[in-house]
């Protein structure tokens, strides 16, 4: 290194898996660019990852007595990025994400690290560092990626304001005034790509988690496909809904995480069981909106509802697409947001199965249990020794350790209510996918959430938003910023939401979106 611009090239290319004919920008802060550009100043010898990772770590530590977005860090960061330094020297890297700096969520576990769950009680109950990482983590070390350490959530991943016992309110890094809330529960994890701390971060998605935080602070989010992502070593939820994914600043970069830590594992008995072909989300076409068919979903924008801004920055999107060459027309989906739980129901009552129930205790007990089981031998003290804090937040467990006991060795994956309940999205999908068919969409369009930040104080405008539609059916859905409003805060985020398995499909649309439109906006450094 460094290397000369035609092998620079052609290993740019080689790390892609993609060819490259022309040679990306040089930009001034590597940390603010995307993936491939950090790449491309590595070969152009601008700079190395231990160089950038020091960088991110010293700005990181700098902003967040403000922000609040990082729970703990990875004290090895720097010897990861010297590990990946060594590679590229020896012509050997491992991938795109070899030498970028990255985080996951406080609720994943992480080799060395406690995991706090960003509460303050679980912090008390269980100090000591965990010896495995979550298999996503494992992922990403694996691709080369250098963890900088893990970012603060709502308690247990069950709320969408950002907001911790442990470490207090996170910041959105739009808002001088301090007050607006970054959405949640992956609140750390929006906050740190979004300020340049990291090109990417993990976080979770029961019922809007990455998409909240994603439009509030006007970044990338994705929901995979339902079973996409495994969830082995991370604090679970409800399993027949809990769905991991990418926050990025670009979709591109969303892309190569996601491409990462997508596939099978057998811990995870809810996991999408077929092979995963690394390499297929590299492949991003600035022309893939072209001639592409696109199903405006008009139940899940309440225009009346939505503040004027927000409508304008929605239909702006709109036309956005247009002009990138989609043909967007009304759809109207057999199941949407209104009808979803009750056609579920309704599903189930026909085939004389159990009532879908999301609270369901069963499979989250069992899921606990399968956590802890991963630390040792000790997984069924664990699972009593943490039960009142767990359900002072996340509530569907019992109280009483006898009621918990009957119902903890249950596998999730057996639990009548979960069974049913992945039965009717058998179902529902299948109408939905028929419909979709027939007017030949290839994915629909709405917008993320009919409102902007609120005040982090204040409760949320009475208003319903389509996030739990896409958790319900296990669709994937890819929420891109739409522009900010006059006062310079995010004023909406764009969905794309596509059948399950479309992924590939859904992010190829989202990233021809975002370089037609142009809309993210970093937030000023605060201070």
């Amino acid at each position: 290194m460094p290397f000369s611009r035609r092998e620079a090239l052609h290993a740019l290319g080689a790390l892609f898996a993609a060819p490259l004919v022309h040679w990306p920008v040089r930009v001034q802060d590597p940390l603010a660019g995307t993936i491939l550009e950090y790449q491309a100043g590595r070969m152009r010898g601008d700079w190395t990852a231990s160089e950038v990772t020091r960088t991110a770590l010293e700005r990181g530590h700098a902003s967040n007595p403000i922000l609040r977005a990082v729970d703990l860090w990875c004290e090895t960061a720097l010897d990861q990025a010297r590990a990946s330094d060594d590679r590229l020297r020896a012509g050997s890297p491992r991938g795109p994400l070899d030498g970028v700096p990255v985080f996951a969520k406080s609720i994943y576990d992480v080799a060395g690290l406690p995991t706090t769950a960003s509460s303050a009680a679980w912090a008390r109950l269980f100090p000591d560092a965990v010896p495995r990482d979550a298999v996503e983590v494992e992922r990403m070390r694996a691709a080369g990626a250098v963890v900088l350490g893990k970012t603060v959530a709502d308690d247990f991943a069950y709320r969408g304001n950002g907001t911790s016992s442990l470490s207090g309110q996170v910041r959105n890094p739009h808002d001088p005034t301090g007050e607006k809330t970054p959405g949640g529960s992956s609140a750390g994890s929006a906050v740190a790509v979004a300020c340049g701390l990291a090109f990417a971060a993990l976080g979770t998605d029961d019922g809007g988690s990455n998409r909240i935080p994603a439009q509030f602070t006007g970044v990338v989010g994705m929901k995979p496909t339902f079973g996409l992502v495994p969830r082995t070593g991370v604090l679970p939820t409800w399993p027949y809904l809990d769905t991991h994914g990418p926050l990025a600043r670009s979709v591109s970069d969303a892309a190569l995480l996601l491409d990462a830590i997508a596939g099978p594992d057998g811990e995870d008995g809810l996991a999408l069981p077929a092979p995963w072909r690394r390499g297929e989300l590299s492949r991003l076409s600035d022309d893939a909106l072209e001639g592409v068919r696109l199903g405006l979903v008009e139940t899940h924008v309440p225009r009346g509802q939505m503040p004027e801004e927000t409508r304008a920055v929605f239909d702006r999107a709109v036309a956005d697409l247009e002009a990138a060459g989609a043909v967007v027309e009304p759809f109207e989906p057999p199941v949407t947001r209104h009808t979803v739980q009750d056609l579920f129901t309704d599903a189930a009552t026909a085939r004389g199965d159990a009532a879908p129930d999301p609270r369901a205790p069963a499979p989250t007990a069992n899921a606990l249990l399968r956590y802890f089981g991963r630390h040792g031998d000790s997984a069924r003290r664990d699972v009593m020794r943490g039960l009142a804090a767990f359900r002072a937040f996340y509530d569907v467990l019992p109280e009483d350790w006898e009621d918990m006991d009957r119902i903890v060795d249950l596998p999730y994956e057996a639990d009548p209510g979960g069974v049913s309940f992945a039965r009717s999205r058998a179902e529902l999908v299948a109408r939905l996918a028929e419909s979709m068919r027939s007017g030949r969409f290839r994915a629909m369009i709405y917008p993320t959430m009919p409102f902007p930040a609120p005040r982090a104080a204040d409760p949320w405008p009475d208003l319903r938003t389509p996030l739990g539609y896409g958790n319900w059916m296990g669709l994937p859905e890819v929420s891109v910023p739409a522009g900010l409003g006059v006062d310079a805060m995010p004023a909406g985020n764009l969905s794309l939401a596509g059948l399950p398995g479309s992924d590939v499909d859904l992010l190829a649309l989202a990233h021809a979106y975002e370089r037609a439109s142009r809309r993210f906006s970093a937030p000023p450094r605060l201070t």
